[in-house]
């Protein structure tokens, strides 16, 4: 699992893990795509994850989504090439009936949500990258935006 450690107003982040394994919520690749909001971050975070610097993950949720919203903006065609692209940086999460079993029983405000969450800490993910944060306060997993993950040093520990 994760610890944080507090040294010199810097946030060090320690994981067990041998590369630090992020879930990338939607916003994070709409704003990538759309060049909205925090672009700037969102294609620091992708370069960082085509660099291998961290592995990005997402869920077939995050897919549709995503190409439901661009295909209204650009068009089918453009919106299938734009995930084709991102499915080379990104591996997606299997949501299975144990995931959607607990996500019926999480008290949480949107089911969609806690399906992404519980999927994340089922996968053994160090983090969330959202714009959003308040919709992933009950999971286990630390979720942060892609600029505040950017700015934090992440320390392997095995």
């Amino acid at each position: 699992m994760i610890s944080i450690l507090k040294k010199k107003n810097l946030n060090i982040w320690k994981t067990n893990t041998f590369m630090t394994k992020i879930y990338i919520d939607s916003d994070i690749i709409l704003d990538l795509l759309t060049k909205r909001n925090d672009y700037q971050s969102s294609a620091d975070l992708f370069t960082r994850i085509s660099n291998s610097q961290y592995t990005g993950y997402t869920s077939p949720i995050v897919f549709a989504n995503v190409h439901y919203i661009m295909s209204k903006y650009e068009g089918k065609k453009k919106s299938i090439q734009n995930l084709v692209k991102l499915r080379r940086l990104l591996s997606i999460l299997a949501i299975d009936e144990e995931i959607i079993d607990q996500a019926l029983l999480a008290d949480a405000v949107d089911f969609e949500d806690s399906i992404q969450y519980i999927a994340s800490e089922k996968n053994l993910m160090d983090f969330i990258i959202t714009r959003n944060k308040k919709d992933y306060k009950k999971s286990v997993v630390p979720a942060l935006t892609a600029f505040e993950f950017l700015k934090i040093k992440v320390i392997t520990q095995l």
